[in-house]
């Protein structure tokens, strides 16, 4: 497997998840939050396909799709355009709602698009260029696309998870 493919294959099964967590759920269910201070499946579901756009944009040298799709006015939030959800408030949280689940998977699925027309033709130098040197190591873009992937992951575990606590409260 080459190493594009590898990348592009993790990605799949990150856009599965996302749209096993918001099938067939109600804007009202999607926004559910076990307590006032939890997540709820549509901010999960959002963060995550944000600080992907976010950080794929940012490594492609391109525009994030949440902006130049459209995407920012069709969900139509009180947020500020660039704010990918990373250290939200609560209230902060509580904003992304009204969304449907439809939204919530093309979003991921336009974003998972430009992801996988960066990443397919991407080799192992490639994953050597430093795409951040505001840490110590710098940020190589493997080891970006390595965090990208583990966060999204663990987020579309969290929503699974928040999922399955509605479903236990039916």
């Amino acid at each position: 497997m080459k190493t594009g493919e590898f990348v592009a294959d993790a990605f799949g099964r990150v856009q599965e998840l996302v749209h096993a967590a918001v099938k067939g759920l109600s804007a009202e269910e999607l926004a559910f939050r076990p307590d006032d201070e939890a997540n709820s499946i549509a901010w999960l579901i959002w963060h995550l396909t944000r600080v992907q756009d976010d950080h794929i944009a940012d490594a492609a040298g391109g525009d994030q799709v949440w902006t130049a799709q459209g995407w920012a006015e069709r969900f139509g939030l009180s947020l500020a355009d660039e704010e990918t959800g990373y250290g939200h408030t609560t209230e902060q949280v509580a904003a992304v709602r009204d969304v449907s689940a439809e939204q919530l998977r093309d979003y991921y699925d336009a974003v998972h698009e430009q992801t996988l027309s960066f990443v397919r033709g991407l080799d192992e130098v490639a994953l050597d260029r430093v795409v951040d040197e505001r840490w110590t190591p710098h940020v190589t873009l493997g080891v970006r696309l390595t965090s990208i992937i583990a966060d999204d992951l663990q987020h579309a575990g969290q929503a699974a998870y928040v999922r399955g606590l509605l479903k236990r409260r039916r």
